[in-house]
């Protein structure tokens, strides 16, 4: 038997980052494309592709992660959700892989598999642009993907690296329903 139960705030949060998916999507399909400035050094160096071999069984490891990045983020997460990466991508997981592939991750290796995205308020997004979020996808207790992006209707979706983001699109409610109906196949959340 499989139980969904998903509090008000959480769908809410989902749906945006999810929705920020699909919008990112559909302008890449329309021709459109995300532009990004420069990477940003972060400690003197500029962070390119995957950090690799940090366990991310634990909290601390996550956190660890993400400060390789350069994010400082909450001390815990604001969501737990299990998502299961389709067998088959649609052009929005197409679109979203290559953010992935562009910094070291290739998410079409772990096709049907369920991973963990474990999601972290950003406190330094370059700025001071508020409500973002570090999302880390975890499978193994290793991190085979992640994102940062805003939660706001108008929001981005990045890399990890430490960037600023140009672009910015507007969530139409056609593509409410697409979200609505990907998170009821697609995830559901646990108790952290």
């Amino acid at each position: 038997m499989f139980v969904l139960s998903l509090r008000a705030s959480t769908l809410k949060i989902a749906a945006a980052v999810t929705a920020l998916a699909i919008v990112v999507a559909a302008a890449c399909w329309e021709g459109s494309s995300v532009r990004m400035s420069a990477d940003v050094p972060v400690q003197g160096s500029v962070v390119k592709t995957a950090v690799q071999n940090i366990d991310a069984s634990t909290n601390d490891g996550r956190l660890a992660f993400l400060k390789n990045y350069g994010w400082e983020v909450s001390g815990t997460p604001v969501e737990v959700v299990e998502v299961i990466i389709p067998k088959t991508f649609n052009t929005v997981y197409t679109n979203y892989n290559a953010i992935q592939k562009s910094q070291g991750f290739d998410l079409s290796k772990f096709k049907g598999e369920r991973v963990k995205r474990w999601t972290y308020d950003v406190k330094n997004y370059p700025g001071g642009v508020q409500n973002v979020r570090a999302n880390l996808l975890v499978y193994n207790n290793k991190v085979v993907g992640g994102d940062v992006s805003s939660v706001a209707l108008d929001g981005f979706m990045q890399g990890l690296s430490i960037k600023v983001t140009n672009t910015k699109a507007a969530i139409k409610p056609s593509q409410a329903d697409i979200v609505a109906e990907t998170l009821k196949l697609d995830s559901h959340t646990n108790s952290n």
